[in-house]
């Protein structure tokens, strides 16, 4: 009976604490998702990104336009390049920075048009997210842009006001990199030479690639 009774009484006495470090070791307030240094958080913002992108333009215009009212135009299929930066102000708008160079040249009679441009754009995006896949989207662009004009050898250069539209669709590669392809038409404007005016628009096809940071 001795036995049995100093048995009862040591396991009462190590019931507490055994229970305490139960208690311990399986403590629920412990935040096992306070921090996650190393991890690809599903919270965390890819907001910023910056790009590049390469242009086909698709019947890019030189119109050469004479006092007397008479117009020569020549189209150009070549290529652009351009970067891009910007950032997604909420799921379904972004705005975005471009910078783009272009050229053109053609021989008339015997004189040589030669064209630089180097184009700047504030454009606004409409876009659409589907599962973290693709994301359609449509555009505008307001900007300034520099034409150097050299026509037989008389350069001539101005900064006048553009304006695009844009469609596209992003294909989000992995987390960090989309695919971006669309087509826009831009209008870049004009350069005044002495006895003409050159108007200059373009239709493009683009191929570009954006990488997205937290910011």
């Amino acid at each position: 009976m001795k036995k049995i009774l100093t048995a009862w009484i040591i396991c009462a006495a190590t019931m507490p604490a055994m229970a305490t470090n139960y208690d311990v070791i399986y403590d629920d307030t412990y935040d096992y998702t306070a921090s996650c240094p190393v991890c690809d958080c599903a919270n965390n913002s890819r907001d910023t990104y910056i790009g590049v992108r390469v242009y086909k333009n698709e019947h890019s215009a030189f119109s050469y336009n004479h006092p007397n009212g008479s117009k020569e135009k020549f189209k150009r299929d070549n290529f652009a390049f351009g970067t891009t930066t910007g950032n997604n102000l909420a799921d379904w708008i972004r705005v975005e920075y471009e910078t783009l160079y272009m050229g053109g040249q053609k021989n008339m009679r015997g004189i040589k048009f030669d064209y630089d441009l180097w184009a700047n754009f504030v454009n606004a995006y409409l876009l659409r997210d589907f599962d973290g896949v693709v994301a359609p989207y449509i555009g505008a662009g307001l900007g300034l842009t520099g034409i150097w004009g050299d026509i037989g050898g008389q350069m001539d250069n101005d900064f006048d006001l553009s304006y695009q539209a844009l469609a596209g669709i992003l294909f989000k590669l992995n987390s960090r990199i989309d695919l971006d392809i669309g087509f826009k038409y831009v209008n870049y404007g004009k350069v005044n030479h002495r006895d003409a005016v050159t108007k200059i628009d373009a239709t493009q096809i683009y191929l570009g690639a954006i990488y997205k940071f937290g910011m």
